[in-house]
């Protein structure tokens, strides 16, 4: 024990587990109402279209975090005005949408003289994270989950009942754009930690790890966000030990907890439905 918690002794390993426990927590918490909504590709769209966000807000000198938040947003709106005023399909248009930007973004970074590493903005950085790119998570990501948190209920009806909510007075139009904005933010925070390709992880499994334990939406949330930090606190720990890439480590510990769920949940996971089966 005393050797798996030798990384504690550093400042910077003790910094990227406070900033990884916050992006978990704050990644589940969005991931349960992207589960739920069936939104999963809309956190793949969304981070791989802030690309071209990042390097235009580089060549105009503005901070990257606002172009990268701009451009996810563009690409959410994007996909839902080609759902709303075509006949294709609402993945079908994410997938066009965030294809083209991810692939203008890549078009615009080789002819953009920089000292800019692609592999940082693709897996992220998180153990070479500064104090005020820390400071800057702690911030947007403590909005993310506060504002989140706060409105869950609605956010929840209009996930399941878009017309209970028009019902009810609520902004239903305006609560959409809402979870698309947090969204959108969220990846912002989460990029410089993990990066583009493996925030996608970390905005779905544990929403799905939560929804093979539980029903209640509110457990769901504790769940997620418990296994999130979990998982993010162990990656860290066990890539210090391995000399791995920290993003990668703690996506496959939320990989592993995701199948133990699978296996092992007491009322969806596959063995306790067998249990179930052989009983009746």
């Amino acid at each position: 024990m005393n050797a798996f918690l030798e990384p504690l002794q550093h400042a910077f390993m003790v910094d990227a587990l406070l900033v990884g426990a916050l992006i978990g927590a704050m990644c589940a918490v969005l991931s349960c109402f992207l589960v739920l909504k069936g939104w999963s590709l809309m956190g793949d769209a969304v981070s791989h279209a802030v690309l071209p966000g990042i390097v235009i807000a580089y060549i105009m000198g503005i901070p990257l975090a606002i172009g990268a938040f701009i451009a996810g947003l563009f690409c959410a709106t994007g996909a839902g005005f080609l759902k709303r005023n075509s006949r294709i399909k609402e993945d079908t248009a994410m997938g066009v949408v965030f294809t083209g930007l991810f692939a203008f973004g890549l078009v615009l970074f080789s002819r953009t003289p920089s000292d800019m590493h692609l592999d940082h903005i693709l897996v992220g950085n998180i153990l070479g994270i500064s104090k005020a790119q820390m400071w800057q998570t702690f911030g947007l990501g403590g909005v993310v989950l506060f504002v989140t948190l706060l409105l869950r209920r609605d956010l929840l009806l209009i996930c399941f009942d878009p017309g209970q909510a028009r019902v009810m007075a609520l902004p239903d139009k305006f609560l959409n754009y809402l979870l698309l904005s947090l969204l959108s933010l969220a990846i912002v925070v989460a990029l410089q930690a993990v990066g583009i390709i493996l925030v996608v992880a970390m905005l779905v499994t544990p929403g799905c790890v939560a929804h093979l334990w539980t029903d209640r939406f509110d457990k769901m949330l504790i769940i997620a966000a418990a296994s999130a930090v979990a998982a993010t606190v162990t990656g860290i720990l066990v890539s210090y030990h391995l000399d791995a890439s920290t993003g990668g480590c703690i996506v496959l510990v939320q990989a592993a907890l995701f199948f133990a769920s699978l296996a092992f949940a007491p009322k969806y996971g596959i063995l306790a439905r067998k249990i179930i089966q052989k009983n009746c």
